[in-house]
């Protein structure tokens, strides 16, 4: 018995290592899946955490908020965010700032820990502004092609889907607990932020 369990757990540990050293194509700015560019450009929303975050946060902040404002920032968002990456497309590569970044996780997770009481119009303008700019640095690494549109309109969608359902399932919470849950995780996101900000400066 002992000699049988001895032999899997060899299989497995040989399992194990060759899914490990299976060497996988990098991709440079996009995550190619075959599907096509819109699902590309998905993707890459999805597997950034450089964009995910801001967005998600701007989803929790707008949801405590109320209705109106997750409406608001539901469509101001991805539409900012199309406008920036279509300014992108006919800049320069770069590839972005981490210090921005950093400051941008800074700045939506603290308004989240705060649970800040910001009129609707400085709501819109932020919103605006965290598109145009992720967007616009989306937008400079995707290169001048008609697959590289397409593919921005995927990662639009991306952006609008996640913050409607993250910002819908926040106003529906009535539970006192239920908000610090949220503000919890505003705290997260600035302490990744003061994280990144840090790293960033040891680099320099």
């Amino acid at each position: 018995m002992k000699r049988l369990s001895s032999s899997r757990l060899l299989t497995c540990a040989v399992v194990a290592l060759a899914v490990v050293l299976r060497a996988e194509p990098a991709e440079a700015h996009l995550n190619s899946t075959g599907m096509g560019p819109i699902y590309d450009g998905l993707m890459h929303f999805l597997m950034s955490p450089e964009d995910l975050v801001p967005a998600l946060a701007l989803a929790l902040l707008a949801g405590l908020r109320g209705a109106a404002y997750g409406r608001r920032a539901s469509f101001t968002l991805p539409v900012a965010w199309l406008v920036g990456s279509l300014f992108g497309l006919t800049a320069a590569a770069t590839t972005g700032s981490a210090v921005l970044t950093s400051l941008w996780f800074l700045l939506l997770g603290g308004l989240v820990i705060a649970d800040a009481k910001l009129p609707l119009s400085a709501m819109t303008a932020l919103a605006a502004l965290c598109g145009l700019v992720h967007g616009y640095l989306n937008g400079t690494g995707m290169g001048q092609s008609g697959f590289a549109v397409v593919t921005l309109f995927g990662l639009t969608s991306g952006v609008f889907v996640l913050i409607v359902l993250a910002a819908a399932f926040v106003v529906q919470l009535r539970a006192h607990w239920a908000r610090i849950a949220v503000r919890v995780a505003g705290s997260w996101i600035a302490a990744s932020g003061l994280l990144m900000l840090g790293w960033s400066f040891r680099g320099s």
